[in-house]
Formats: structure tokens, C-alpha cells, sequence
């Protein structure tokens, strides 16, 4: 994923100096896209790579591993594994054949590629992603400042101790601490299994299957913490995290421009296939929403389920999915009203979306379309 992405790097704390905390605001594929030589040496690399045959164009099998890229970079579960996800593969491949094409040239994945990149360039500068250093540094001033005892005293009165016994009791309060307290997400299985179970055999023994007293949960829970700063002490963990919130502003922006909004509708109208009649399928009013998304400042379909709801509630108010077949006029119409529904559906109650997700390969990532750029330490 990281290889898409430009980097702000900043440094936290003392000590050494060590890159603690990355920001991927997208500006490196922004200046790669826009800087013509750079980019042109760079498409000429990758089409190359791309173009098995070397008939000096790309086939759908000969993209597919660009499309796999752009999934990835995109955060999307590997292809075939989701319906959603896979609607989302199909809209990238189509977005590079047109919905028809057989083949590609190398100008046309050029212009497709510039357009996809720099979407993703604008969504990141908008809702950056952050890479954190999760070397137990921060968890052990946590443990160690005034804040500990009062919080995990809030810890274990927010939790349903009752007949729960002290083992339990511990791993529900780990769950309510967070990357901010310097925690990597314990759900993964990776954190589980390498830094949390090991920890809690440190402080095995009988007393942890007896009931939790708010005195033996503090003290357990203390040494619990501190056993777990150890581990990533030996084996730091790097997460990506991100936050966004989806509140109708940046549709409403768009429909305030007249302008822009036109240059969108007309952009995705030219790209969809239409019928012997120059009629386009209400099936591809979806296809025609997501290739405007980052406009709108909306996430792809299938990326944010609650968002995903809205969306789905929109299409319904049009009738989208009744098969029928519009015209250019209609088109424009329908896609102006699916926004305007979404956009009073989230002023009305915003989505808020926040995510930790440990990355698992090395910073440097094994993605053949885009190059790697440095990150934090490790």
C-alpha cells in the first residue's frame, strides 16, 4: 500500500531521534504525475513491464496486475474475496478499457493512470494516513504517568466484572486502550499472538482464573501493560491510521460549482457504454457515482459499509436499479438528485470513520506498478 503514497515524516519524543510518525498526504504521486519526464520515463517502464507479449498494448489479463495494485493501494481485500470489492476491481479495469475496450495503449493507461493517481493523491491530501512507530515507548510513559491509575480505574468500572475472573477481566480492559495510549490494535492476529500472549504468560499463575478486585485488576493490569512495552521493545509494530469523516460538505461544494459539477457528469457520461440508441442502463449510475467520489468527497463503494447504506438508500429514492434506460439529459438529472439525497442524508448524521490496520510488509511495498519510497525506521 505505502508505495502510492507521498510522506511527511515528523519526529516524537527524544532519545535518538527515530522516525516515529509518517504522514501520507499523497504528495509524491502528485509530483511524479506532474512532473511530464519523470512520469513519461516512468509509464514507459511499467508498460513495458505490463506488455508480456510485446505487441505494444495491454490486454485485460496483461492489467490485471495493475488493477490488483490500485486495489491494494486502495486498501481493498485481495480480489475474489468480497462482492463489494470486487464491483470496485471491475469499475478500475473499466475505467482503463472503457467498459469495452479489448485492449489498451500505452496513451490511453497513461491518461487513465494519471487520473486515478492524482484522485488518490486529492483524497490523501484531504484525509491523510499516518504511519506510527509502535516501539513501547509511548505505552511505557502511559503506564508510568499520573493519567494510569485513574483510567484504569475507569478501565475496570466500565467492564462487567461480576463472577468474570481476573484473565478476562485484563483482556477487556487491553481492548480499551488504543494507538493513542501507544497500543497496537489487538485484534490483529500478528499483535495477539507475538506481543500479548507472551505477555501474559509473564505474569501467569492461578490467581489470574479468581475473580477481578478492582486492587488485584490495577495491579495485574499494571504489570500486564508494562510486560507488553517489553515485547515491543524486541518487536516494534508499525500501523497505519486514519481518520475521516463523511458530512455532505464536499457534495454540497460540488453542487454549489456549476461548473465542476457539469465537467463531472460530462466525464462520466462520455466514459459509459451506451445502447444502439446512445442510452446508457441505470446499472451503470453506480459505475458513474464512484468514478466521482473523490470529488464528492465520498469513499469508493464497499469501503465504508455505513456510507455503503446511504448510498443504497439514494439509488432507491430513483429507482436506479429498475433496468431502464436514460438518455444524457435524464443521466445528469438522476446523478445530480442521488448527490443531493446523500448530501442531506449525512448532514443529517455524519459518518465518522476511524481505522488501525498493522502493516505487516516491510515499508517499502511489493507493488509492481508504483516505486517504493522510504518510511519510518524499522
Amino acid at each position: 500500500m505505502t508505495s502510492w503514497f507521498g510522506w511527511k515524516k515528523s519526529k516524537k519524543g527524544g532519545g535518538m531521534g527515530v522516525e516515529k510518525k509518517v504522514v501520507l498526504d499523497g504528495s509524491e504521486i502528485r509530483e511524479l504525475v506532474e512532473n511530464k519526464e519523470a512520469f513519461g520515463s516512468f509509464i514507459d517502464h511499467k508498460f513495458e513491464e505490463l506488455d508480456l507479449d510485446r505487441d505494444g498494448k495491454l490486454s485485460v489479463s496483461e492489467l490485471h496486475p495493475a488493477v490488483a495494485d490500485i486495489g491494494a493501494a486502495l486498501g481493498l481485500p485481495a480480489q475474489g474475496s468480497s462482492p463489494d470489492s470486487d464491483h470496485i476491481y471491475s469499475e478500475v479495469l473499466s475505467e482503463f478499457t472503457h467498459g469495452k475496450q479489448e485492449e489498451v495503449s500505452k496513451s490511453e493507461f497513461k491518461e487513465v493512470l494519471s487520473d486515478i493517481l492524482l484522485g488518490m493523491a486529492a483524497g490523501l491530501n484531504r484525509d491523510p494516513i499516518v504511519i506510527l512507530r509502535m516501539d513501547g515507548e509511548d505505552l511505557k510513559e502511559f503506564v508510568r504517568s499520573p493519567g494510569f491509575e485513574p483510567e484504569a480505574i475507569a478501565i475496570y468500572s466500565s467492564i462487567d466484572s461480576a463472577n468474570a475472573p481476573l484473565s478476562k477481566c485484563l483482556l477487556m480492559g487491553l481492548q480499551q486502550l488504543t494507538v493513542e495510549h501507544g497500543l497496537p490494535p489487538i485484534s490483529d492476529s500478528w499483535v495477539s499472538g507475538n506481543i500479548v500472549e507472551p505477555a501474559f504468560q509473564s505474569i501467569s499463575g492461578d490467581h489470574l482464573e479468581q475473580p477481578a478486585t478492582q486492587e488485584t485488576f490495577l495491579e495485574e493490569f499494571k504489570k500486564l501493560v508494562i510486560s507488553i512495552t517489553r515485547h515491543l521493545e524486541e518487536q516494534l509494530v508499525i500501523v497505519a491510521h486514519s481518520e475521516n469523516t463523511f458530512d455532505g460538505n464536499g457534495i454540497k461544494r460540488l453542487l454549489s460549482n456549476s461548473f465542476e459539477l457539469n465537467k463531472l457528469l460530462d466525464n462520466a457520461w462520455r466514459d459509459l457504454p451506451k445502447d444502439q440508441n446512445g442510452k446508457v442502463s441505470k446499472d451503470y449510475l453506480r459505475i458513474a457515482l464512484d468514478g466521482m467520489a473523490s470529488s464528492a468527497n465520498l469513499p469508493p463503494f464497499g469501503a465504508v459499509q455505513q456510507v455503503d447504506a446511504v448510498v443504497n438508500e439514494a439509488f432507491k429514492m430513483v429507482n436506479a436499479d429498475d433496468g431502464k434506460t436514460v438518455d444524457e439529459q435524464e443521466f445528469k438529472k438522476l446523478m445530480t438528485e442521488i448527490l443531493g439525497s446523500i448530501m442531506l442524508q449525512l448532514q443529517g448524521n455524519a459518518v465518522f470513520v476511524s481505522s488501525n490496520s498493522v502493516i505487516h510488509e516491510t515499508l517499502p511495498s511489493s507493488s509492481t506498478l508504483l516505486p517504493p519510497v522510504s518510511g519510518p525506521s524499522v
